[in-house]
């Protein structure tokens, strides 16, 4: 079926098709149902279900995201009243519940949702695409002469476009974010940082810490570990800590304790050696 109107080249510059469901059903599959012109000649007459949706946008007279067409609706079995909407390679399948549409108040269309999908019931895989499809309330059907023809209606209106895919979006977002992060990225990377650090601090210097424990970190203590070794033996530095234990009756520095230190055997020769002159 050959368009009725030509390609929206005569079209004003600026043009935008956005209208509501209201106005499609009034200004547009009325007039077309009625044969009168239509406001703007940009939605052309294609019989849909001969084509997959990824074809139809080369068929369409306006759009870029979104595109229009006037369609025939088949029946699917000669005695029944439920459409075909089988394709080349796959059928639309309805979705949701239908969406009465007024004007004013009356009830003047129907809209219904539709997904495509690729192969054949009941093992189809569902596709991006979507259609919307307006049709009127008590739209005239074919006349007894014709009872027996598969034609369901004339036509009806169907709006076609492509779903976003979301997780492309998410993808692209997190490359974004990995490419320029966020300031509050760098904060939490900070954070961590820190944290970190702390940790690492506390595991070096443990809360509950003894005399054994301060000897093995050499790098902070090495002048302790010198003076307690036996090649150099240091009276004064043993005085200061048991004078800083006994005197006061308790441990004054807390890493320090009472330690037990062997008299050298000079000492004991000494005063042996003293004594005969006494």
């Amino acid at each position: 079926m050959e368009p009725r109107s030509t390609r929206g080249s005569d079209l004003p510059p600026g043009f935008r098709f956005h209208p509501t469901d209201e106005e499609l059903i009034v200004h547009y599959l009325c007039n077309q149902a009625t044969s009168k012109p239509c406001p703007a000649s940009i939605i052309p007459e294609v019989d849909i279900y001969k084509f997959d949706p990824w074809q139809l946008p080369e068929k369409a007279v306006f759009g870029e995201n979104e595109w229009y067409f006037f369609t025939p609706r088949d029946r699917k079995y000669p005695n029944g009243v439920r459409p075909n909407r089988a394709t080349v390679s796959g059928y639309w399948k309805a979705t949701g519940t239908d969406k009465a549409i007024y004007s004013g108040a009356k009830h003047i269309g129907v809209k219904k949702a539709l997904v495509f999908y690729k192969g054949r019931p009941p093992k189809g895989v569902k596709c991006d695409w979507i259609m919307h499809e307006y049709r009127l309330i008590g739209s005239p059907r074919r006349s007894n002469k014709h009872i027996g023809s598969m034609r369901l209606d004339d036509w009806v209106l169907c709006r076609i476009y492509k779903k976003k895919n979301m997780a492309k979006s998410m993808d692209l977002k997190e490359e974004m974010e990995e490419e320029y992060p966020s300031s509050e990225t760098n904060m939490s990377e900070e954070n961590d940082k820190i944290n970190v650090g702390t940790e690492q601090q506390m595991v070096k210097f443990p809360r509950n810490c003894s005399l054994t424990h301060l000897l093995e970190m050499d790098s902070y203590l090495a002048p302790i570990s010198h003076l307690l070794s036996d090649s150099s033996y240091n009276s004064t530095f043993d005085y200061q800590i048991n004078t800083a234990y006994n005197n006061a009756g308790n441990i004054i520095d807390p890493f320090v304790k009472p330690q037990v230190f062997e008299v050298p055997d000079q000492y004991y020769a000494t005063s042996s050696s003293t004594s005969q002159y006494l």
